[in-house]
């Protein structure tokens, strides 16, 4: 069973605003400030490259859309911030929410069938491999599907269980089974992350239904696994229960909710 870590995923509005996120993850103990990519957002990879310089603190894409890059870009980038960051870096890289399908288009990329843009994906960390060389990138992917989940188990270091807000925990616990089961030999090295909505005991922002497709009404009154209520010590309970449910010891938040998980991390973080 792997330790806890924690990570908030967040994206920068002004160099300011990002400089204050980024220090305050480093200070409340989270280890990783994560990144959504999109075009609607600023780039992660200079994103992630300012947050290293700004706190001694590991960054990662979350997750990289590999049909808004070619291959060779994608990888390129990846390497970049591995050797900048002296190894700090973690790349999270994914085939693409359905939103990326139209900012394809505006950048005059291929969206490509669903098994082209797993080939992507492959092909993006095959020319990583070659370009770390001595140096490895921990590799991060997304994992839901059949095919998805094979690629995971084939080639991630870190796999997100990557399931919607209503997903019952039966559901989840047989996902964790079909990788583990995938990953034969080397399911024990695979580090098992799961992505928090919303922590605490504050109201749930309106823009809820948006980002987790439910109303906020149904997502609080749900045992979503993408919610964690109660005191900082119910809190942490509910995470050793889903460590041992599932295996899940990489917590990643929304950074809405940094300050609400902070108490969580000090009395979870590397235990």
């Amino acid at each position: 069973m792997k330790a806890f870590r924690f990570g908030v995923v967040g994206s920068p509005t002004t160099g300011a605003t990002w400089t204050k996120t980024v220090r305050q993850a480093a200070d409340s103990g989270y280890s990783t400030v994560l990144m959504p990519d999109g075009l609607q957002l600023p780039s992660p990879f200079p994103s992630l490259a300012m947050a290293a310089a700004v706190a001694d603190i590991r960054v990662g894409t979350f997750v990289a859309a590999a049909p808004l890059r070619t291959p060779r870009a994608a990888a390129w980038e990846a390497h970049t911030l591995t050797v900048l960051t002296g190894g700090r870096f973690e790349f999270g890289i994914g085939t693409g929410r359905p939103v990326a399908e139209q900012q394809t288009a505006e950048l005059g990329l291929p969206w490509g069938s669903a098994k082209q843009r797993r080939d992507q994906v492959r092909e993006t960390l095959d020319l990583l491999v070659e370009l770390d060389g001595d140096r490895q990138t921990p590799i991060m992917l997304a994992a839901g599907g059949p095919r998805a989940l094979a690629l995971a188990a084939a080639r991630a270091d870190i796999v997100s269980l990557a399931k919607d807000a209503m997903t019952p925990r039966a559901e989840v616990a047989k996902l964790v089974r079909d990788l583990q089961e995938l990953a034969g030999a080397r399911a024990d090295e695979i580090e098992l992350a799961m992505n928090l909505f919303a922590a605490g005991t504050r109201e749930l922002p309106p823009w809820t239904k948006q980002a987790a497709g439910v109303d906020p009404e149904v997502l609080e009154a749900s045992d979503s696994l993408m919610m964690l209520r109660g005191t900082p010590q119910q809190m942490a309970d509910e995470l050793q229960r889903r460590r041992d449910e599932f295996g899940a010891s990489y917590i990643s938040v929304n950074a809405t909710y940094l300050e609400d998980l902070a108490p969580v991390v000090e009395l979870l973080h590397g235990k």
